[in-house]
């Protein structure tokens, strides 16, 4: 398939051909996908049991693009990469938001809780970037470790995440763009009144920043390293004169209600400024493209991370020029402009990557996995998020947005601590049914502590009673891991420390902040996922089956051919 597919590419150029979104078996006519259907439920159980190899994400799944990614990259250009989505992402964006509806000035203990539980995601994501160095991300690690329907369903939410947060970003950038100009953060927007309340503010600004960064991110990956770079310096030193000047103007009479909605603000607050520090998300996708892995990749990853009045889509502008200092406003606005495009562009080209991989596997179509020969990007992955990306920012407004993202992005950092202590703990063919059953249920007890914890939370629960029985079941669950079930595999380049309770506790903090996030934005999240569900079951599934047998039958055929190639 792959080598004619690349002639039929060059003739038609768009190569948009039925071939390349529906090549599979299952879809060749109508009678054939009438009885793939039939067999959902079997095929169904082989792709929830079936589990990838890091060699096949590797070297076969990597080989459907055609053409490879160039290897540009170095651990300066993973760590500015970080730090331009984390510089930009949160600080920017939302904390004017959380800061006037949930946190107050306790907003900084918001960003300090979120911050240790990225650097726990951090370490988690780390060793296996470090393993399977593919664009796939946290897709390809689920996918290896928890299995191909586990895969998709997180692989849909990674797109979310994504999408959803290059939206608020661009959304935000309009509103900065407004003050540079002396304009209010929202006059540059379109209100029709005929639409729904939350999408009726339509923004062809943060359309047109969408397009500007696609044709960056399709260019180069290296050009957009250095372009993130150098924005990034001058973005901290923007970051460096707030601070500074701030505190200038500080008055201590903002404190004095320093946590408004007690401990369940700030929880609250942190769940949505998680958004702020999933830049070594992004990073992690880069791994095809890095020099030397075993080294970049740890390097890169762990080297990125008064209220009433605040304006939540640009606060530090108009905060001071509240204060007196108008002409600070342009400093802060010129600097926030250009840290927001240093995100956007660190989420273009992440988003892109996980799209890819995504298409090798067939999860969705092929045509997505396609590698460009000139300049060695995605070019269709990226063209086709960044489209999707605008739609949504002309529409939506930033609260939905940010709540609706913390959602995919928790529960996609829990499942990767998940994987972790699958990889460490079982290893199929070795591990035997005795450990893979205590290890089943000490996962059980960790989630389901955990889950039980963040419902009581969430409900509203204020005695002790509740904490009192779920955090001893997460701590027994744990030291049982820990002592009853032996380790199967030794990471080979690079470890995370401190396992199973570096990823058990990873686990229980995420999914503590997913307790703290409103019931709309879980509403949405499952619309979205019943959404993706409904795909799986009447494509993706039966995409990914032909493939993986088609896969099977090539492989038995090399072990044929190369066994009677040495009896020869």
């Amino acid at each position: 398939m792959g080598g004619s597919g690349g002639g039929e590419v060059r003739r038609r150029g768009c190569g948009c051909s039925k071939d390349d979104f529906l090549p599979e078996e299952s879809f060749k006519s109508f009678g054939s996908y009438l009885s793939a259907l039939k067999d959902t439920p079997a095929r169904l159980k082989d792709r929830v049991l079936s589990r990838s190899l890091d060699s096949r994400e590797l070297h076969e799944v990597k080989a459907q693009s055609q053409h490879e990614m160039k290897k540009t990259l170095n651990w300066w250009d993973l760590m500015w990469f970080g730090i331009g989505a984390v510089i930009g992402a949160g600080i920017f964006v939302l904390t004017g938001l959380e800061a006037k509806e949930h946190a107050g000035p306790a907003v900084v203990l918001s960003y300090v809780v979120s911050g240790v539980s990225a650097l726990l995601s951090v370490f988690c994501y780390t060793e296996f970037a470090v393993e399977i160095p593919v664009a796939g991300g946290s897709f390809a690690y689920l996918r290896v470790e928890l299995g191909d329907f586990m895969a998709f369903i997180a692989a849909g939410n990674i797109l979310l995440e994504y999408v959803i947060g290059g939206a608020a970003v661009s959304r935000s950038w309009t509103s900065y763009l407004a003050t540079l100009l002396n304009h209010e953060p929202s006059d540059f927007r379109i209100n029709v009144d005929s639409l729904p309340k939350d999408y009726s503010e339509l923004d062809p600004i943060a359309v047109g920043v969408c397009a500007a960064i696609c044709v960056l991110a399709v260019l180069s990956t290296k050009g957009s390293s250095r372009l993130n770079y150098v924005a990034s310096v001058v973005h901290i030193a923007v970051i460096l004169f707030i601070i500074i000047a701030g505190l200038c103007k500080a008055d201590p009479k903002n404190y004095t209600t320093f946590a408004p909605n007690g401990p369940r603000g700030i929880f609250q607050a942190s769940a949505v400024l998680f958004f702020a520090y999933v830049g070594f998300d992004a990073v992690s996708t880069m791994a095809e493209e890095t020099k030397n892995p075993a080294k970049d990749i740890p390097i890169g990853l762990v080297g990125s991370m008064p209220y009433k009045t605040i304006d939540e889509n640009a606060p530090f502008s108009v905060a001071f020029e509240k204060v007196g200092w108008s002409w600070a406003k342009y400093i802060v606005a010129a600097g926030a402009l250009k840290g927001m495009t240093t995100v956007l562009l660190v989420g273009a080209v992440g988003q892109a990557r996980y799209l890819t991989h995504i298409a090798r596997t067939h999860m969705m179509p092929p045509w997505f996995a396609k590698v460009s020969g000139k300049t060695g990007t995605p070019v269709n992955a990226t063209v086709t998020m960044l489209f999707v990306t605008a739609v949504i920012a002309f529409f939506t407004k930033l609260e939905i947005l940010s709540n609706l993202l913390s959602i995919s992005t928790l529960f996609i950092f829990m499942l990767v601590a998940v994987a972790l202590l699958v990889r460490r703990y079982y290893v199929t063919g070795e591990t035997s049914a005795s450990d893979r059953n205590k290890l089943i249920t000490c996962l059980v007890l960790i989630i389901g502590s955990s889950i039980g914890t963040a419902a009581y939370w969430g409900i509203g629960g204020t005695g002790w009673v509740g904490y009192a029985v779920t955090i001893p079941i997460w701590l027994i669950a744990t030291v049982c891991l820990h002592v009853f079930v032996p380790h199967a595999r030794k990471p080979k380049l690079w470890g995370v420390p401190l396992v199973p309770w570096l990823p058990s506790v990873s686990i229980a903090v995420n999914i503590f902040l997913l307790g703290s996030i409103d019931r709309h934005s879980f509403e949405r999240f499952g619309v979205w996922t019943g959404l993706l569900l409904v795909y799986y079951l009447l494509f993706g599934l039966h995409a990914t089956y032909d493939t993986a047998k088609e896969a099977d039958a090539n492989r038995e055929k090399a072990k044929i051919g190369h066994i009677e190639e040495g009896t020869m």
